[in-house]
């Protein structure tokens, strides 16, 4: 294995879709193939001119996300991924993440993705009923879905992530259960399992229905009854709760997104992505055109966090995995303890359920209860 130092993970942004879902608030929407070309392009140049400036550190974990980045074409996609092993240090173990939508991958496709060392794929379903997918502006089937998890299988890839959504327009508890147990009936089954419940963003075409009444959501009571049931059936088919959304099997947690739980160090790269470097944040302008013409020259945000920000952040994203903040780590970063910065806090919470010391006195966690209430307890820790 690599002797690692110093750790970077990457994010590769692609905005590009085949068609915006209605409930999607990230940064994308589709495009003609020159301007897909273009991008891929010019995404190439900022990783090159990044690995100039981060060469000392080693990358242990990629991810392309978007957006659907399986619409760019193969080549463009490897190419990338090219450029990323022969510019940066990578670790021999590094985990290699490429989200895909049903209907834009065909075997071909994902068997490059394969030699080309991609180890992870994250497949977006979101429900196994032809009718939510079609209220939510889904563009596949779920024999799409079951066509390209096979072609996955078939690629040589046996660690598959699936993500999953509850409370949308029109769902059931019956309905979920059935999305549930779909993927628990796929052979071989995933070993991790993404289950978000949905939350409508103003702005989006799906917040424009629900105000004027076109499309009604689970109410409160159905939503908890859903996400009851999801910890239920997933915890009984093996699959541990790691984090508030996500299951896994044992040694399949996402440790892209772990790192970003534990605020290591990750370079964000393409339009809107995120950075947090040396405990400095900064992000990618969102402006298509200006990343086209100038992709060296689109940071923005730039921002060197504060002592306090540094322990909010610690606390309420160390918060969301479901073993907790780690106290000693708290006491190496910051030189004091959790009790001393937030002791009325942790005090209160753990009165109430909502929190609780495991592993002895070494990780502070929340709750089964606590979970539930999570938004409620994280924003508790914020100092500033």
């Amino acid at each position: 294995m690599t002797n690692k130092g110093k750790c970077l993970e990457l994010y590769f942004h692609i905005p590009f879709c085949i068609k915006k879902c209605l409930y999607c608030d990230f940064l994308s929407a589709p495009a003609e193939e020159g301007v897909r070309r273009a991008y891929m392009e010019a995404l190439e140049q900022e990783t090159w001119a990044r690995a100039r400036e981060y060469g000392d550190y080693t990358v242990d974990s990629v991810f392309v996300g978007g957006g659907t980045p399986s619409v760019a074409e193969t080549g463009q996609l490897t190419g990338l991924l090219a450029a990323v092993r022969e510019g940066y240090r990578l670790a021999e173990d590094a985990e290699i993440t490429v989200e895909v939508n049903p209907g834009t991958a065909d075997l071909r496709k994902l068997a490059a993705y394969r030699a080309a060392g991609v180890n992870r794929l994250s497949i977006g379903l979101q429900t196994a009923n032809e009718e939510e997918l079609g209220r939510i502006g889904r563009i596949h089937t779920m024999e799409q879905f079951r066509t390209t998890y096979a072609a996955a299988v078939t690629a040589g890839f046996t660690n598959i992530n699936v993500d999953v959504m509850s409370a949308l327009p029109g769902q059931s508890p019956e309905s979920w259960k059935r999305t549930l147990h779909a993927l628990l009936e796929l052979e071989p089954r995933p070993v991790h399992i993404s289950a978000y419940s949905l939350i409508p963003e103003e702005g989006t075409r799906l917040w424009e229905m629900l105000e004027k009444g076109e499309l009604t959501l689970p109410d409160e009571d159905t939503d908890r009854l859903m996400y009851a049931e999801t910890k239920r059936i997933l915890g009984e088919a093996g699959f541990r709760r790691y984090e508030i959304s996500n299951y896994a099997r044992p040694g399949f947690c996402c440790r892209h997104n772990c790192g970003y739980w534990t605020r290591q160090n990750y370079l964000g790269l393409g339009i809107g992505a995120a950075s947090l470097i040396e405990n400095v944040r900064f992000r990618n302008g969102d402006d298509l055109s200006s990343y086209l013409e100038h992709p060296l020259d689109c940071r923005e945000e730039i921002h060197a966090l504060s002592l306090e920000e540094q322990m909010e952040e610690f606390m309420f994203l160390g918060l969301r995995l479901t073993k907790g903040v780690d106290v000693s780590a708290f006491r190496e970063n910051f030189g004091r303890m959790p009790e001393e910065v937030y002791r009325d806090v942790i005090e209160k919470n753990i009165r109430d359920g909502l929190l609780e010391y495991g592993d002895g006195t070494d990780r502070l966690a929340l709750t089964d209860r606590g979970l539930d209430l999570a938004s409620y307890v994280m924003a508790q820790f914020l100092l500033t």
